[in-house]
């Protein structure tokens, strides 16, 4: 279970911890500050939940006007849909508007690889470099290649995976 705080702008209103979209307008709706005013804006703040939903908030930059969605996200979206949105959004530049309606349309690639030079390693596997005979194989420089992927490629951590990425 996610559970966030609003914290109120106005000084003499105590805010309140809350975890969903309908027991944040229940108990905004009746917060009254020390003077018996309504209690109309708040900071957003993540609390508690799990860790690659703490990422989610970070790069959600949570506001009042999009609590429903946030929690919509928590609950219905996979971990990669929450991953692409953290990279895009987080990382990548786009807006919270490009990304929200289906994260994945977003061009990223992925790689759930410790290193550079591990990423290097794969693609000469993979024979994106060509086809390299038996012979000269052991005089493939990983680490050259992988410092060229540094321009290319980004990392992150994620939920506490490490994460290579690049976007497009």
């Amino acid at each position: 279970m996610t559970t966030l705080h609003a914290q109120p702008y106005d000084l003499s209103a105590n805010g309140f911890y809350f975890e969903s979209d309908d027991e944040y307008k229940a108990k905004a709706a009746n917060l009254k500050n020390d003077y018996g005013d309504p209690v109309e804006e708040f900071e957003i703040q993540f609390i508690d939940g799990q860790e690659i939903d703490c990422d989610l908030a970070k790069a959600w930059t949570l506001y009042q006007s999009h609590i429903s969605e946030f929690f919509d996200a928590v609950n219905g979206w996979s971990e990669r849909q929450k991953i692409h949105y953290i990279i895009a959004v987080g990382e990548c530049g786009y807006s919270h508007d490009q990304v929200v309606d289906n994260p994945e349309h977003v061009d990223i690639t992925i790689y759930r690889i410790l290193t550079f030079r591990e990423l290097a390693e794969q693609f000469v596997k993979e024979g994106l470099y060509g086809e390299i005979p038996e012979h000269l194989e052991y005089y493939i420089d990983y680490d050259r290649i992988a410092r060229d992927l540094e321009c290319d490629y980004s990392s992150t951590t994620i939920a506490g995976e490490h994460l290579l990425y690049q976007c497009a």
